[in-house]
C-alpha cells in the first residue's frame, strides 16, 4: 500500500469516526413537551382568584408520573396523581390567590416526577406565571 492510499484511508476512518460521534452527542428526545411553560396573567387586582392550565405531552417513551408539585402558598394546583403513558397528556390546573400578595411578581411551579435520569435523580420541570398587582 503506497503512502496515499494508506493516508487517504485514515483521513477516511477519521472523518467517519468523526461524524458517528457527532450524531451520539445528538440532544434525547424530551420528556415531556408541555403547551406552555410560562402564563402572563397580566393585571389582577388584589384579592383576586385567577385560574390557569398547563397541559403536558408525555414525550419520553416511558410511562411518566408526577411525585409531587410545589408552588408560592398563593398557588393551588391539582395534577394527575396516575400513571400517564406514552403519547398521553396530562394536565396541571393552578389557582392563584393574589389576597396577600402586594408586589407584581413572577411564580414558577415545580414539579417532579417519579421517573429518574439514569444516574437516579429525579427528573424536574419547571412552569411558571407572572403577574402585576393593580
Amino acid at each position: 500500500m503506497t503512502h496515499k492510499t494508506l493516508l487517504f484511508a485514515l483521513s477516511a476512518l477519521l472523518l467517519l469516526a468523526c461524524h458517528t460521534s457527532q450524531k451520539a452527542q445528538s440532544a434525547p428526545p424530551a420528556f415531556v413537551t408541555w403547551d406552555k411553560k410560562m402564563v402572563e396573567l397580566g393585571p389582577v387586582k388584589r384579592g383576586e382568584k385567577r385560574s390557569m392550565t398547563y397541559e403536558f405531552t408525555n414525550t419520553s417513551g416511558e410511562n411518566v408520573q408526577i411525585d409531587s408539585v410545589d408552588a408560592c402558598s398563593c398557588t393551588k394546583v391539582d395534577f394527575p396523581r396516575g400513571v400517564i403513558e406514552p403519547g398521553k397528556k396530562g394536565r396541571l390546573d393552578v389557582t392563584f390567590d393574589s389576597t396577600e400578595k402586594e408586589k407584581s411578581e413572577t411564580i414558577s411551579i415545580t414539579i417532579v416526577f417519579k421517573n429518574t435520569h439514569a444516574n437516579g435523580v429525579p427528573r424536574i420541570e419547571f412552569v411558571e406565571y407572572k403577574f402585576e398587582i393593580e
